[in-house]
């Protein structure tokens, strides 16, 4: 990445972790996978984090003095003007950084996204969305928790914000797209789903799949996966919860005997492999779609390594020019086909 890019600019109080964690992410993205960080939080703080690793001189920092705590909804960014989550925002909406990363509460970035940067042109609802680890690329589910009530309207602009987001950052020219509900047959599912499909069938730039059922999320079938925010977010955190269970499962079983401890070690490189496809924080993190600007939402309980994924994944996005695609592809969908059509 070039020295004259852009930089990602990251909000360094937030997470669980925050901010020795999140310095130590901005120092790893700066060095080993050359993404520019500008750090938005407390500067006495911040400096110091930064002494520890030897990169004052590497990572600038952005003066910001309130903070938006973890357990702190929506109605925050409205009581703290001055976050470090919003002056990040406002950064990107001037133009001084490509792309905004947080690990903050899911609400408040969302809230503060919206509030500081402004839904782009013919957006309904900005919506999240997450990267399932599937073969031979990641599967992208569209809405994971932003919008818990939707219109069939709004999911197939969620299908649209999908596929800019992998023809942008998975640079695949023609995604398949499949919509969330109880059963493969068009008439399967509740009112929603079912005018859902109607319209999803019938709008242009869009290869729809058809319904796909809940045990269709990590096989790879279609490349966005559409719903709403509700459902979306169940089933991620179900998904999550398994994958964690399964490991724990083996990981005790491997423990039970000598020849099963002989066993694990004789496969460990590729249980490796698979627990780093199957971990959240290797993909960066959830992008919240359909505003002027690029946001990456890292998890709560990001390490330095998921920091530095997000700002990858970020920047990645920024130079694939991620709010244009959307803007293109929202703007082609028919007019019968939007809310105010």
């Amino acid at each position: 990445m070039a020295s004259e890019t852009l930089p990602v600019a990251l909000d360094a109080m937030g997470g669980d972790h925050a901010p020795l964690e999140i310095v130590a992410g901005a120092v790893l993205a700066v060095r080993e996978l050359g993404v520019p960080v500008v750090l938005v939080g407390q500067p006495r703080v911040l400096y110091e984090a930064l002494s520890a690793h030897d990169a004052t001189g590497e990572v600038p920092i952005v003066r910001a003095e309130e903070t938006l705590a973890m357990d702190e909804g929506a109605l925050a960014s409205l009581r703290r003007p001055r976050s470090s989550i919003a002056v990040a925002c406002h950064l990107l909406r001037r133009g001084d950084a490509a792309a905004v990363v947080s690990a903050g509460s899911t609400a408040g970035v969302v809230a503060t996204g919206k509030l500081r940067l402004r839904a782009q042109h013919g957006v309904l609802r900005p919506a999240i969305a997450v990267a399932l680890p599937t073969l031979p690329h990641p599967t992208i589910l569209v809405d994971a928790g932003a919008n818990a009530d939707v219109k069939p309207e709004m999911l197939v602009q969620f299908a649209h914000l999908g596929a800019a987001y992998v023809e942008s950052a998975l640079d695949v020219k023609t995604p398949r797209v499949g919509l969330l509900t109880i059963g493969a047959e068009p008439e399967k599912g509740n009112k929603l789903a079912k005018r859902a499909h109607e319209l999803l069938q019938a709008s242009p730039g869009l290869d729809f799949s058809g319904n796909i059922e809940g045990h269709d999320l990590l096989t790879g079938k279609v490349d966005v996966i559409v719903t709403d925010g509700f459902t979306g977010n169940i089933a991620l955190k179900t998904m999550e919860g398994s994958v964690r269970y399964a490991f724990g499962q083996l990981r005790d079983t491997v423990a039970e005997s000598r020849v099963a401890k002989l066993g694990g070690l004789l496969q460990r490189s590729r249980m490796r492999e698979l627990y780093r496809r199957l971990d959240p924080e290797a993909h960066g993190g959830a992008v919240l779609l359909g505003l002027n600007g690029t946001v990456v939402i890292a998890h709560g309980s990001s390490q330095a390594r998921g920091i530095a994924s997000a700002c990858e994944l970020a920047a990645r996005l920024a130079a694939g020019k991620i709010v244009t695609r959307v803007g293109d592809r929202v703007g082609a969908i028919p007019r019968s086909h939007r809310l105010w059509g």
